[in-house]
């Protein structure tokens, strides 16, 4: 991957250019975040790595958060701490000083994945939770027939769930999370009911991916996704997903014991 950008950025994706609306789409879930504060445990000391504009940050706890991009780290609501410039291959904390550590849609963004957990595993006495997708599972959604490229990305950027729980250790477990049908965190999966959403080009933009692709292929998604939606065609082999409570699809919350 390359350097960090202007803004700071440390993956592939430049959030000083993408990132601006980003906390505007990417309001936490409370039916994930719930599972996230389940899997911190009783930790009162809670490390928050690639801490984007702060999803999913407890705010029942001490949380020190972690974001390299200004543009992420100038979008944290008022009620947050200011996050660290820092990335998660080089944390600037000692041994052992927080009770747990999390990470959320983050791990692909890391230049070396196994870096950042062994440091989140450093620095962490308790359980280290990851949130991320499982990109065996990405076709699960209707998307990769409108957006082959797109799914091919993110199955490209996201690590195997089995590499992260190597690193992490035997005492690694899987939850699936499923998703809400009126999620209002708005990764790609969380509009499996929704695809009008998808048409928003400032929507898409909170799902990095979607800056990997060129203008002819996202017009072709437009075109072909617009098409259907006005023909009927999209509700008639996928619209019982609008009345589906919820999606399991490729979201995932991996929780490591020490």
């Amino acid at each position: 991957m390359s350097a960090r950008h202007q803004d700071g950025s440390a993956g592939d994706a430049d959030y000083g250019r993408i990132g601006g609306g980003y906390a505007r789409f990417r309001q936490p879930d409370p039916r994930i975040a719930a599972m996230i504060v389940a899997a911190l445990e009783d930790a009162e000391s809670v490390l928050n790595v690639g801490a984007g504009a702060g999803s999913y940050e407890p705010t029942d706890r001490a949380v020190t958060a972690v974001e390299p991009s200004a543009s992420m780290r100038a979008q944290r609501p008022a009620h947050l701490p200011p996050a660290i410039d820092a990335v998660a291959e080089r944390l600037p904390f000692e041994d052992g000083r927080f009770d747990a550590s999390m990470t959320t849609f983050s791990v692909h963004q890391w230049r070396d994945l196994e870096a950042g957990l062994a440091e989140m595993r450093r620095v962490t006495r308790g359980p280290v939770v990851v949130m991320t997708c499982d990109p065996d599972e990405l076709e699960r959604f209707w998307l990769h027939r409108y957006a082959p490229a797109a799914i091919a990305v993110e199955a490209r950027r996201y690590p195997p769930i089995p590499r992260i729980a190597r690193v992490l250790g035997a005492r690694t477990e899987v939850w699936p999370v499923p998703i809400p049908l009126d999620c209002t965190d708005g990764f790609n999966e969380a509009y499996y009911g929704r695809p009008e959403r998808l048409l928003d080009p400032e929507a898409r933009l909170a799902c990095s991916a979607w800056s990997f692709l060129d203008a002819a292929a996202i017009a072709d998604f437009e075109t072909r996704l617009r098409r259907d939606l006005e023909s009927g065609a999209w509700d008639a082999e996928h619209g019982h997903w609008r009345r589906q409570p919820f999606f399991e699809g490729s979201l995932k919350l991996i929780v490591a014991h020490p």
